[in-house]
């Protein structure tokens, strides 16, 4: 019973992949020749991640049990490179912070609050994501558990790639009040389409009580604190001290 539940997960998982290629299009390969090393191993151990979470539940449930499980070793090994990848990256948010006060007249409504908000809500976007990721392992042999668990994992750290997308649209399209222009409202609304798509989902598979259920959403209504905690001089201190190059 709960192979025939996840029959068709695999199709469904694709939608999550599209929206964040969507998110990242732009960023990544508009200045793909300037990208750090760091921002390409991240982009791709992420997306591999993402392509995993597609091809493992058609491997589970339509008869190849042994390629499942081979994948399912080297999918952990992707699981801690896109987490320590995404904490290797965080010294470029402080530095951006640094940029931004310098220039800003270059970075208009993009202030240095908001680069240290980016910060501080990835990391506990990342420790969440680790933690479902151990937990899914725990429960490997509990298909139910281990499932939702690793599904979780794509609306744990969706934010960055699809907000981003969509701020980036909102910006241009509302360019010509530069630098007045509403950089959360995006954010707000890709934190409202997340949730929904996790709650969807939770509901279409009966996991709404479940704790990773509970993990995610708890983790994207946090990100909501963004920018107050941006503005917290508080943080501001803490992640300087914390995150260093």
């Amino acid at each position: 019973m709960g192979f025939n539940k996840y029959k068709s997960l695999y199709i469904w998982m694709v939608i999550p992949m599209i929206l964040m290629q969507f998110g990242i299009f732009e960023d990544y390969w508009g200045d793909f020749s300037d990208n750090a090393w760091s921002v390409h191993i991240h982009y791709w151990t992420g997306t591999v991640w993402y392509i995993y979470l597609i091809i493992q539940p058609y491997f589970a449930t339509h008869g190849q049990m042994s390629r499942h499980r081979t994948n399912g070793i080297i999918g952990m090994f992707l699981a801690g490179g896109v987490c320590f990848t995404a904490f290797s990256m965080m010294h470029r948010d402080i530095v951006t912070t640094e940029r931004s006060l310098a220039a800003p007249e270059q970075f208009g409504p993009f202030q240095s609050w908001f680069f240290f908000g980016v910060a501080a809500v990835e990391i506990v976007m990342m420790i969440a994501f680790g933690y479902a990721v151990i937990k899914s392992i725990l429960h490997r042999k509990d298909i139910e558990n281990h499932a939702w668990w690793l599904i979780s994992t794509v609306f744990i750290i969706m934010m960055p790639a699809l907000a981003r997308g969509l701020q980036n649209t909102y910006v241009d399209m509302h360019i010509e009040a530069w630098p007045a222009i509403d950089i959360m409202l995006p954010i707000y609304f890709t934190q409202i389409l997340i949730i929904g798509m996790l709650l969807l989902g939770a509901w279409k598979y009966g996991k709404l009580k479940h704790t990773a259920t509970y993990l995610a959403l708890g983790v994207n209504l946090f990100i909501f604190l963004l920018e107050p905690l941006g503005k917290s001089e508080t943080v501001q201190m803490l992640l300087k001290i914390v995150i260093k190059g």
